[in-house]
């Protein structure tokens, strides 16, 4: 399979997430500046998933088009992570309804741990697909972005049980840490 298919099912399944992400969306009860701080949390919660998938979508981009083969088990690797994209909406809606407390905000780590090993696995599959010598092997080296995001990860899923304001501020500074575009694909191509 060439990878273009594969990128027109992630480009449509992104789409239906963003669309979904975005109807979880409440307005104001009213015009007030109390009915709109009553919404911040919700309208937090949406734009960190919305950085996330976006972040997730770009590099996965970019990887594809430095892949050359598609195999059984890149597919079944990017279902996994399409799977935990998919997953960002559920975390939404449940922050709406129990707001920035331990369980929400440690699931939402445990979305962002479970993309994070599935984007690495698409990594490895794709280089299996085509060797070490492949362009996904060469572009990404040894992958220190996603062993710090990784590791900042794990580490707020727990926090978020002694201050879920701690691991919210993780999640917001692994999304900077990738809100620098990634050129390793770039600079190969």
């Amino acid at each position: 399979m060439k990878p273009d298919r594969l990128n027109a099912l992630t480009d449509g399944v992104v789409a239906i997430v963003l669309t979904i992400m975005v109807l979880e969306l409440k307005f104001p009860e009213e015009a007030t500046l109390g009915a709109v701080m009553a919404v911040l949390p919700l309208l937090g919660a949406y734009l960190l998933a919305f950085i996330y998938v976006a972040i997730y979508w770009n590099n996965h981009h970019h990887m594809m088009q430095s892949a050359k083969n598609v195999t059984g088990a890149v597919l079944w690797a990017n279902h996994s992570l399409l799977f935990f994209l998919t997953l960002f909406p559920l975390m939404i809606r449940w922050i709406d309804e129990a707001g920035p407390t331990p369980w929400p905000v440690a699931s939402f780590g445990l979305v962002l741990v479970g993309a994070s090993i599935c984007y690495v696995l698409l990594e490895r599959a794709l280089i299996n697909a085509e060797g070490d010598g492949s362009g996904v092997a060469s572009a990404l080296g040894h992958g220190a972005k996603e062993w710090i995001s990784f590791g900042g990860y794990v580490v707020a899923v727990p926090l978020a049980f002694v201050s879920p304001t701690i691991s919210i501020g993780i999640y917001i500074a692994v999304a900077f840490l990738w809100l620098v575009p990634d050129r390793r694909f770039e600079r190969r191509l």
